[in-house]
């Protein structure tokens, strides 16, 4: 095999020169189906020509709302191949929040999984209607072969973050920094070529797409994807497949915990576990390492707007892995304001907001450190605490919950007048939401917390709709009318 160059310029680069450096080696094991490396920069040039001759044009955004597939791999790479830009959507999004992505994104094609936790959705946006494609067909297959001359610099995805607003922001990142990163990421973690990395952490998302798919591409790792999380199926692939790296958040490890404790299982090819975006107890960690076989642990913070920011290293104790996130990545600098929000500079910060200067100015100031909306302390070892989240988000279970957002959802439900949504503690999801409410005068005073909560899983996500309801008579409130959810904490 020809050796890795030291960098490459676009992501298409990478993934196309996996033929020469990783052959016939397994790229993708997805049920049946296997595909070498050969065989899949043959199908990546196959689908961006398909893109092509649909019309689309370098630079132009194509949404894919589906689960963890080779199909996805296929179709996301074939499009940056194009010269498209990626825009990957949310699965847990109901039809509206999906549109709402997909309408200011200003997608030319909609690729969708149908029927995939029940969602068949075809996009209409009142003036155009925009080609939705089923990934199981035979449009990935349908191209003429082809590769478009794209840039570093060029925007390579858009993927969407809420704020506090709760309107999500199209995240513009270039080609080179997730390269750069994502290199620096598998060396970190100790990732090997030939590692079997099986991802259930969804490829909508930075962990499941860049430090998973592209990671994978970067080091000559097979992708085992997997589209729901179901610890059954989880350690028959470990077993079966010899799974080496199995990153996620806690959930996963206290599940494979469980599995190994019931015994009968052959967990044994475990090497490499990757954790974070949520609260870790020590206990957890010394778990992970004793009664597990990973002999690599590491834990990171990392945003959208900037990929992976700090990482934990090889010589950190169990309490560093669980009570900080590491220190910086190289090219990356962190500091914590005076008013003990984080701030990151560094190659990695994003482009901008998708077609929202104002909000990039806010997040990004003149001197380019990224206002991360996070609380966060640094020990004398260099070494990041997350404290708590200035913009009250929180994180269930790996996933970015906005109160802003889902307040806005539940105000619409004719039962509440006023709603305050935080973060509570839960022992398998890290965090989960939980609403007071302060019920409407006409005539629905006798809603249920249960049917608020049923009511609201049609609403919206799962992770984002509350698991627990209070009914107040009041909201605590400041003198300028705002809620004062330290007081509801």
């Amino acid at each position: 095999m020809k050796p890795r160059p030291k960098t490459w310029e676009t992501i298409p680069e990478m993934v196309l020169s996996t033929a020469d450096r990783f052959g016939d080696a397994e790229a993708i094991v997805d049920g049946d189906l296997r595909i070498t490396f050969a065989e899949l920069t043959d199908k990546v040039r196959t689908a961006a020509g398909a893109y092509v001759e649909a019309g689309i044009q370098k630079g132009d955004r194509v949404a894919i709302w589906a689960p963890n597939s080779a199909e996805w791999i296929i179709a996301a790479f074939g499009l940056l191949t194009a010269g498209g830009v990626l825009v990957p959507v949310n699965t847990r999004f109901k039809a509206a929040e999906a549109g709402d992505i997909i309408r200011r994104s200003q997608a030319k094609l909609l690729l969708v999984r149908k029927n995939f936790l029940g969602l068949d959705f075809d996009f209409n946006d009142g003036k155009k209607n925009i080609p939705v494609i089923d990934l199981t067909s035979d449009f990935l297959k349908s191209g003429t072969p082809t590769e478009r001359t794209v840039q570093s610099n060029d925007v390579a995805d858009i993927i969407y973050t809420s704020g506090t607003t709760g309107r999500p922001k199209g995240v513009m990142m270039a080609h080179a920094p997730t390269l750069r990163l994502y290199q620096e990421w598998n060396d970190l973690a100790r990732t090997r070529q030939g590692d079997r990395y099986l991802i259930a952490n969804p490829f909508f998302h930075i962990f499941g797409y860049k430090a998973g798919c592209i990671a994978s591409m970067i080091r000559g790792m097979t992708i085992l994807p997997v589209p729901v999380f179901d610890i059954d199926h989880i350690t028959d692939l470990v077993e079966r497949e010899k799974v080496t790296v199995l990153p996620g958040p806690p959930t996963v490890y206290q599940e494979l915990i469980k599995a190994h404790k019931k015994g009968g299982r052959d967990l044994s090819s475990l090497r490499v576990a990757v954790t974070g975006a949520a609260d870790i107890p020590v206990e957890l960690i010394r778990q992970i390492k004793e009664e597990l076989p990973f002999t690599s642990i590491m834990t990171g913070y990392g945003l959208t707007e900037a990929g992976t920011i700090t990482a934990s290293r090889q010589t950190d104790s169990f309490e560093d892995i669980a009570t900080t996130v590491g220190t910086a990545c190289q090219g990356f600098e962190i500091k914590i304001a005076q008013d003990g929000e984080l701030l990151a500079k560094g190659y990695g910060v994003m482009k901008g907001y998708l077609d929202d200067p104002e909000a990039t100015r806010q997040a990004i100031d003149q001197d380019g450190w990224l206002h991360t909306g996070d609380l966060g302390a640094i020990d004398e070892a260099g070494r990041l605490k997350i404290i708590g989240r200035k913009k009250d988000m929180f994180i269930v279970g790996g996933f970015n919950a906005y109160p802003a957002e889902i307040e806005g959802f539940l105000l619409e439900h004719p039962a509440v007048h006023q709603v305050a949504v935080i973060g509570v503690p839960d022992d398998r999801l890290g965090q989960v939401g939980k609403a007071f409410i302060v019920r409407a005068k006409n005539g629905q005073d006798d809603i249920t917390a249960e049917d608020l909560i049923m009511w609201a899983k049609t609403k919206m996500a799962g992770f984002k709709a509350p698991r627990y309801v209070e009914f107040l008579h009041v909201l605590p409130l400041n003198a300028t009318g705002k809620v004062m959810k330290d007081q509801l904490k």
